[in-house]
């Protein structure tokens, strides 16, 4: 379970949490949507123990991330916006390394990295350097590597980023199977479609606070809408927006 209670996270002057409470329970996927720039990704360093709360507190599976988040990073996997890897190295080598560093048997690691890497697709690529691989290549290692050593928890940055559409339906597909095996799961993204399929509770981010909570059914009775999209929309007041701007295109185009 992962558990955030009045977190804030302030750089210099800026805040970019603000007073964030909201609970993710065992076998549940909790979408955390929000525009560019609303704290998402922050939000997402904190929850996998990358950075540190300005105050408020974050605990994982009864650990504190701020006391301990070292213990957090061994609990979760976790998978950044954008990919961070050694680029100098070929994905065998750099899943081998992450394995060394986590302490995962070489029988077991081997056997989960023959797994995945035929899951996503990657055989032809694993003697190639990290540097040469295409985006959605690189968050195919990023992903693998989240999952190496089998965590109870998985936070996801907009984890769907780049990838081809069966590599996104087997993402899908496992998200769903670890829910189903009890594990926590944080998913943002800007995919609202997905966030509607497979999330069992949603929170909208805006400006640094959740502004609504639920299942994907109430939210859209709480905002009159009939979809998440135009749920989203709404509620962080970009309806009126795009509609003036889809306008002024058809007038000028």
């Amino acid at each position: 379970m992962i558990r955030v209670e009045g977190l804030v996270r302030k750089f210099g002057s800026t805040v970019a949490v603000k007073g964030i409470s909201f609970t993710v329970h065992d076998g549940e996927i909790y979408g955390l949507l929000g525009p560019n720039g609303s704290g998402k990704s922050t939000m997402m360093k904190i929850l996998a123990g990358i950075l540190s709360p300005t105050s408020g507190r974050v605990v994982v599976d009864g650990v504190d991330v701020a006391e301990n988040p070292l213990a957090v990073k061994r609990i979760v996997g976790y998978v950044p916006e954008t990919p961070v890897l050694y680029e100098s190295l070929t994905p065998v080598e750099f899943f081998n390394f992450v394995g060394s560093v986590r302490r995962i048997p070489t029988e077991e690691l081997q056997e989960r990295v023959e797994t995945l890497v035929r899951a996503f697709g990657i055989e032809n690529y694993l003697g190639e350097m990290i540097g040469s691989l295409s985006f959605g290549t690189r968050q195919k290692v990023s992903l693998i590597t989240a999952m190496l050593h089998d965590p109870k928890g998985l936070i996801l940055d907009e984890a769907m980023n780049g990838l081809d559409p069966k590599s996104a339906r087997i993402l899908r597909e496992l998200l769903l199977q670890f829910r189903e095996e009890g594990r926590s799961i944080v998913f943002s993204t800007h995919v609202l479609a997905l966030a509607e399929t497979i999330c069992d509770r949603v929170g909208v981010i805006y400006n640094g606070e959740i502004i609504a909570e639920g299942t994907v059914e109430q939210l859209k009775e709480f905002a009159h809408e009939e979809s998440l999209e135009d749920v989203f929309l709404k509620l962080t007041e970009s309806q009126e927006e795009v509609s003036n701007i889809v306008r002024a295109l058809k007038d000028t185009l």
